[in-house]
C-alpha cells in the first residue's frame, strides 16, 4: 500500500481511513501488508502493517557501516532492510538532493513543493517495488497514484487505486488540470478503482470517463473507540454547543454553517457555535461571523487532533457537516460514536449509509437552522438520534469494508 498519512500524524480524513481499512483487512486474516508513507515518526502502530518511510529508502548508493545506519534510522527501519533496498537502486540519482544515507528528505505533510514530493515518492516506490515480494499494489488517493503506476510498471503486478476524494470535490467543479491529469492517469493505469461512495463513483465515471465495470464502492467505517476516549472529560456549559469540525475550505461549506448559526441565534440565545479546524477560508469565516454580529457566540479553536477531537465532540450537543461535495465524511460517524446527534448534507457519501441523522441540502440554511433548533429544543428527538445513532454506528466496522477490498483483490488476481 502507498499512502500519504498514517496515524497518529494525520492532517485529515485520509490517514484515518487508510489506517482503519488496513487494520480491518488484517483482521480478516492471511494478509501481509506493507504500508509506505513519505515520512514516519516512529510512533506508528506496526501491529498489523509493516511501515516503510520513503525518507529512509536509499536512492543513491552510500558506503556506510551497519552501526551508523542503526544509529541514524534504527528506530524507523532495520539496517538489514536499508541494505536490501540499497541493492535495488535502479538509476543514478546522485544529481538529486540526498542525505548521508543516500535518502531523499520528505516533509510528511502537504508542502508548497507538493508536486516535487509526489515525484520523489514515485522514484522511491521504484526501489521498494524492486526489493519487496508482494501480490498486489494499492494506492491511496492521487498523491500516490504515480508511485503505484511506477510499481506496476516495474513488477507487472496489478494496481488498485483508492479514490478518497477527487479534484472535482475539492474545487467545486473547477479542477486544477495538473491534479486532474494525475488522477485520470492513475485511473487509466489501474486494474480496478475503489471509491468511498456511490457519489464519488459517479464522479469517476462521469467526469473522468472510466467504464462503470472498473469502479466499485466500498464505504468507509470507524474503529470502535477505546474506553479512554469514550470517558474523556466533559466540560460543563450552560449553553447548548453546535460544532463544525473539519477543514475550513470551500468543499466543506463553512459559510453555510455560519449563516445557519445566525438564523438560530435570532430566536435562541443559549447556543454557542464552534468551528474547529484550519484552512484557507478561516479568516473569511471570522469576518463573516463579525459581519453577522454573532462573534460573541462563536469560537474558532483551530485544528484539533487525537484526544482533542473527542473532547470537542463530548462537549457538543449537535454536530454538523454542511459539505458541498463530500466523498464520504467520517467525522459524523465519530460524532455518533460519542452520542452526538448529527446533521449532514445530502451531498455527502456517508448520507448513503446513515439513517439516524438529519439530512439537508448544503445550501438550505433554513432547513439546517430548523434541524439545529429542533435537536436543542426537543429532548425526545435528541435522545432518539443519540441512542439510535450509537446503535447504527456500532454496526459500521472496518473489517466488513476490508472483506470487500479483499474480494476485489481476488477478482483482480483471477482467484
Amino acid at each position: 500500500m502507498f499512502g500519504w498519512e498514517f496515524p497518529p500524524h494525520i492532517l485529515g480524513g485520509l490517514g484515518t481511513a487508510s489506517y482503519g481499512l488496513t487494520q480491518g483487512m488484517w483482521q480478516c486474516g492471511d494478509m501481509d501488508i506493507t504500508f509506505v508513507i513519505p515520512k514516519p515518526f516512529g510512533d506508528e502502530d506496526k501491529s498489523f502493517a509493516n511501515i516503510i518511510g520513503c525518507s529512509q529508502v536509499p536512492v543513491a548508493w552510500r558506503d556506510v557501516d551497519r552501526d551508523y545506519v542503526d544509529a541514524r534510522i534504527g528506530r524507523l527501519m532495520s539496517p538489514e532492510l536499508y541494505y536490501r533496498l540499497r541493492d535495488h537502486i535502479y538509476a543514478d540519482f546522485n544529481y538529486m538532493r540526498t542525505n548521508d544515507l543516500g535518502c531523499i528528505e520528505f516533509s510528511g505533510r502537504y508542502p508548497d513543493n507538493l508536486l516535487e514530493e509526489i515525484n520523489n515518492y514515485s522514484i522511491v516506490a521504484g526501489v521498494i517495488a524492486r526489493t519487496l515480494d508482494f501480490d498486489i499494489i494499492h494506492s491511496h488517493d492521487w498523491l500516490t497514484y504515480p508511485a503505484g503506476i511506477h510499481a506496476k510498471q516495474v513488477t507487472g503486478k496489478p494496481l488498485v487505486i483508492h479514490v478518497h476524494a477527487t479534484e472535482y470535490d475539492r474545487s467545486r467543479g473547477k479542477p486544477n488540470p495538473t491534479v486532474y491529469n494525475i488522477e485520470r492517469d492513475g485511473m487509466l493505469n489501474s486494474d480496478h478503482i475503489i471509491t468511498v461512495s456511490e457519489l464519488t463513483r459517479r464522479t469517476v465515471i462521469d467526469h473522468y470517463g472510466i467504464h462503470p465495470d472498473k469502479v466499485t464502492t466500498v464505504h468507509n467505517a470507524v474503529i470502535p473507540l477505546s474506553q479512554e476516549l469514550l470517558d474523556v472529560e466533559k466540560h460543563p456549559s450552560k449553553d447548548k454547543v453546535v460544532t463544525f469540525l473539519g477543514r475550513i475550505t470551500m468543499q466543506k461549506g463553512p459559510e453555510y454553517f455560519v449563516e445557519a448559526a445566525a438564523k438560530v441565534l435570532r430566536n435562541s440565545h443559549n447556543v454557542r457555535f464552534v468551528m474547529a479546524g484550519s484552512g484557507d477560508m478561516m479568516e473569511k469565516m471570522i469576518r463573516l461571523v463579525a459581519d453577522r454580529g454573532i462573534a460573541d457566540r462563536f469560537h474558532f479553536p483551530g485544528f484539533q487532533k487525537g484526544k482533542q477531537v473527542y473532547e470537542m465532540l463530548k462537549a457538543s450537543d449537535v454536530y454538523i457537516m454542511p459539505s458541498v461535495s463530500e466523498p464520504f465524511g467520517i467525522s459524523p460517524l465519530e460524532a455518533m460514536q460519542m452520542g452526538v446527534p448529527s446533521i449532514i448534507s445530502k451531498q455527502s457519501g456517508c448520507a448513503e449509509i446513515l439513517d439516524n441523522v438529519i439530512k439537508t441540502d448544503y445550501w438550505d440554511i433554513d432547513a439546517m437552522a430548523d434541524a439545529i433548533h429542533a435537536i436543542i429544543s426537543y429532548p425526545a428527538l435528541y435522545r432518539q438520534l443519540r441512542e439510535d445513532g450509537l446503535a447504527e454506528v456500532a454496526r459500521i466496522t472496518w473489517d466488513k469494508a476490508g472483506r470487500k477490498v479483499i474480494d476485489i483483490y481476488n477478482r483482480v488476481l483471477g482467484r
